[in-house]
């Protein structure tokens, strides 16, 4: 038993076999598939395809990089959704900032604008977070800390192994581990994973993106999560199928589903 807690199922990369893939991932053991909200133009799409699929959710959200499209009363309209299990992904993301300081500390003033309305909304409607960070640690658990007596949590996707942010352990965040894992030069993940709690540790491929070893360089999809989970279960010197169970009922546990 096995939970994918973030692919992109709705990506064009899986226009022409999503019927495949998600039976692969199936075959392999993942009994549970969440697709998070990064641009309001593919929302439809992935609302679309957890009505097909018993088992797969999705989440309402915009990643940092689509800020600009932005609508509140779009995600409003698909949250009540019942497979909508969470807000996200949502967050900051500095690494591609551009032009002058004046101009970046615009866009990150922005940035942060769009995530708090994200984390509002997800206390409104009472749903977890899916939370994206990237080169923006100290800004971001900022902000989560503000906010975290009154959200019920949420995960932070592709967890950038920054030990600072290990403290929202305690503020019922969890801690997405994808493909990364399994890089060569994955060392300060691989330092810090033993160092989250068990009970706080969930799964994610991040598909299309992030393919994990020895498929990188190709598409990734849900099937590999169990690639993620034999190096996680190697790492941590737990028996795989432990770690299978402990991170899925994390998921179920988070998610409510």
């Amino acid at each position: 038993m096995i939970i994918d807690t973030h692919c992109h199922l709705d990506h064009r990369d899986f226009y022409d076999d999503l019927d495949e893939v998600i039976k692969r991932a199936l075959d392999s053991g993942v009994e549970k598939f969440i697709i998070p909200g990064a641009s309001l133009e593919d929302l439809p799409r992935a609302v679309e395809i957890a009505q097909r699929y018993d088992s797969v959710y999705f989440s309402v959200g915009v990643h940092p990089y689509d800020i600009a499209s932005f609508d509140i009363d779009i995600l409003k309209k698909y949250i009540t959704h019942p497979k909508c299990v969470a807000v996200g992904e949502c967050g900051l993301d500095y690494y591609r900032l551009e032009g002058t300081e004046e101009e970046k500390l615009n866009e990150k003033k922005q940035q942060a604008e769009v995530f708090i309305k994200q984390i509002e909304l997800s206390i409104q409607y009472k749903k977890p977070l899916i939370v994206h960070i990237r080169d923006a640690s100290h800004d971001s658990l900022e902000i989560l800390q503000q906010y975290a007596s009154s959200t019920l949590g949420g995960v932070l996707h592709c967890y950038n192994a920054d030990s600072q942010l290990l403290i929202l352990a305690k503020k019922n965040f969890y801690f997405g581990i994808g493909g990364v894992v399994t890089f060569k030069n994955a060392r300060k993940l691989i330092e810090v994973l033993p160092k989250i709690p068990l009970e706080k540790l969930i799964l994610e491929t991040d598909a299309p993106y992030l393919t994990p070893h020895p498929f990188r360089g190709t598409r990734n999809e849900p099937s590999y999560t169990t690639l993620i989970a034999t190096k996680v279960s190697e790492i941590l010197n737990i028996d795989e199928n432990t770690l299978k169970s402990i991170t899925a009922n994390n998921s179920k546990s988070l998610f409510s589903f």
